[in-house]
């Protein structure tokens, strides 16, 4: 039998439990031996749970105890996580987890430590939630050379985009929805709506795509504050959607760039129809072409199904799964990895007349005009002209409240 412990008791961690034993049966002859929770760690009281017996408050009672084979980490952030995982992998213990912040942060670092202890540290849970999209990538897809991935990874901004457009509703009446459900946190919901929640899981994305490991901070990362229902009707109007899309691409000569951002995306594009919590991610690769991983992103029970999942691997494979799972260390740099390549863009500009928008961005179309905003398709811009220009409506008394590049095959 493999005994297992859970750090963190919250909505995955609780998921995990349920989901072990609900399915043991099916968990046991996949994992080719039973798997029992023998400790949860969590510092609040739970001597009035069903499981009482379980709870521990100190880390060091799990690593004391040999029978421990593999700790799961479902608290969040780095903190205590990071000390907490950093110790179960220098025990011998494989570690899962669905810590995104931790990964995209200390990935390289501890795929390292536990290749050197010769145990597994997984985290498929850490990008799609219950929806598959490493292990495909460093197993399935090892063949190819992937040159770049795009896609939807974050269900609370997809889920509120597609209310928005659907009952044409303001981005805060959304977001209340969004709260009241669960999906977006109460008191602050920046993670989800600014992006950094998708920043770190494409900086995870790319690091297993290109083979060295990509920070946050050096990602350019726009949420989708700014985003009106007269944007997404202008959208519309142009055969397109707008959707939050996380998206790192490697060119011919090497260099990687990598952004989130709110775009515009034609209805012709596979990730167009992705809509409510669902998530979407394309790989392109040299052999197979275009690859979409599709499927709920978030929830209790998808999320804890691959951190089972992952357990299963864990027990099975142990540190051979590394054979695979791997990229280099390196450091973070200044400044972003920005992509200087010429697109089709949408601006909004307020306090100007639409007629100057031609002189000021180029060939473009004209999409909607009310005589205090008006809206702009420009037909080919780079970066540096968008900010040009940008200048020039603000030396003439204007601002520019959107810009949302197109986004290509």
């Amino acid at each position: 039998m493999a005994k297992i412990a859970i750090l963190g008791f919250g909505t995955v961690g609780g998921g995990v439990l349920e989901v072990l034993r609900r399915n043991a049966a099916s968990v046991s002859r996949r994992a080719g031996q039973p798997v029992e929770v023998k400790y949860i760690l969590d510092i609040r009281d739970f001597s009035n749970h069903p499981d009482a017996a379980l709870f521990v408050d100190n880390i060091d009672t799990i690593l004391a105890d040999p029978e421990i084979k593999v700790v799961v980490e479902t608290i969040g952030g780095t903190k205590f996580a990071y000390p907490y995982v950093r110790k179960a992998l220098e025990s011998g213990r494989s570690v899962v987890t669905s810590n995104k912040e931790m990964v995209a942060t200390y990935g390289a670092e501890l795929l390292a430590l536990a290749r050197e202890h010769k145990v597994a540290f997984l985290f498929e849970a850490s990008v799609g939630g219950g929806t598959p999209i490493i292990t495909p990538m460093h197993q399935c897809l090892a063949a190819n050379v992937i040159s770049q991935v795009q896609g939807i990874v974050n269900g609370t901004t997809n889920f509120m985009l597609t209310k928005m457009a659907r009952e044409e509703m303001g981005f805060e009446d959304a977001l209340k929805i969004a709260q009241q459900l669960g999906y977006a946190e109460t008191k602050d919901p920046g993670d989800d709506v600014d992006g950094p929640d998708a920043c770190r899981k494409i900086a995870i994305l790319a690091s297993i795509a290109f083979g060295h490991h990509f920070y946050p901070k050096n990602i350019p990362t726009r949420g989708i504050r700014g985003i009106t229902v007269a944007d997404i009707a202008a959208a519309a109007r142009l055969d397109c959607v707008i959707k939050l899309i996380a998206w790192a691409k490697r060119d011919e000569t090497g260099r990687v760039t990598a952004a989130v951002e709110p775009m515009l995306v034609p209805k012709s594009n596979q990730l167009a129809s992705v809509d409510d919590v669902f998530n979407a991610v394309l790989v392109k690769g040299d052999m197979l072409g275009d690859v979409v991983f599709y499927g709920k992103g978030a929830g209790r029970l998808p999320t804890a199904s691959a951190v089972v999942a992952d357990v299963i691997d864990a027990l099975k494979h142990g540190a051979k799964i590394h054979d695979s799972l791997f990229w280099q260390p390196s450091e973070p740099f200044d400044g972003l990895l920005e992509d200087p390549t010429p697109a089709t863009c949408y601006v909004r500009v307020k306090g100007l007349p639409a007629t100057v928008l031609p002189a000021l961005y180029g060939e473009g179309e004209l999409v909607s005009d009310d005589g205090s905003e008006a809206a702009y398709l420009v037909t080919y811009i780079a970066p540096r002209g968008l900010e040009e220009a940008a200048r020039k409506v603000t030396a003439l008394g204007g601002k520019v409240e959107l810009e949302l590049r197109q986004l290509t095959d």
